[in-house]
């Protein structure tokens, strides 16, 4: 499977979310630049994360309005698994891509640690893998993680499955403590309606290797272990 990972000005996760998907058998990862606007070929896209144009206007907004984005988006409707990660997320809800805001965390700071995420469908391309109800233990770093939509948007994306991750504490319940950026009902990502288009907050190419985690788990790989099991397909 060709994945590509698109890099742009100020990506800083870009070579992470290669080396995780080199880890990851069945997969070839090539970077393509942002201003690349024939992306045929690729059975898989990635937009990792960083500070897209330095964040300017709001984060990932000048992004969103880069030549490869019509590309992408072309993609996605013919069902070609996109997904955005962090920065990659802010990307595809100023593309339109996704639905919502993302706003300044709650705290009014930035935010690095490592949360658990459950599984809330499995359904998706990167999900199908994980048992839904699946803990994992993911990292996030993120100033503008706070997932928002109007209530009505909201009960609309409730009733039809398309939240993917919810933050939980440890024992897998929804809580003030487990929630780390005040995001509406703890959601940490969300899919089209398609489900082919996922964007999450949290970094899986950061929790590939085992040394990088006290406890020796490496559950990003169940998102990139996902999309490995995937049948090729032409674009």
């Amino acid at each position: 499977m060709n994945v590509a990972v698109v890099r742009f000005p100020g990506s800083n996760c870009d070579l992470d979310v290669v080396a995780a998907l080199q880890a990851t058998e069945g997969i070839k990862p090539k970077l393509v630049w942002h201003e690349k606007s024939n992306l045929r070929g690729f059975d898989a896209l990635v937009l990792p994360g960083g500070f897209s144009f330095g964040d300017y206007l709001r984060a990932g907004a000048i992004a969103a309005r880069s030549p490869s984005i019509a590309e992408i988006k072309r993609l996605a409707e013919e069902g070609v698994p996109v997904l955005g990660i962090c920065n990659g997320f802010q990307i595809l809800v100023e593309a339109g891509l996704l639905p919502g805001s993302l706003l300044r965390n709650s705290g009014l700071r930035f935010v690095c640690k490592w949360v658990t995420l459950r599984v809330e469908n499995n359904t998706t391309p990167f999900t199908h893998r994980s048992e839904r109800g699946e803990l994992l233990r993911i990292p996030i770093a993120h100033n503008e993680g706070r997932i928002f939509l109007p209530e009505d948007d909201l009960k609309a994306l409730k009733k039809a499955g398309r939240i993917v991750f919810r933050y939980t504490d440890e024992m897998g319940e929804v809580s003030a403590s487990g929630n780390p950026n005040g995001s509406q009902e703890s959601i940490a990502g969300i899919c089209n309606e398609d489900r082919n288009v996922l964007g999450m907050m949290p970094h899986p190419e950061r929790a590939v290797n085992p040394v990088l985690n006290s406890e020796g788990r490496s559950d990003g790989m169940a998102i990139f272990s996902s999309l490995a099991g995937l049948t090729r397909r032409g674009n």
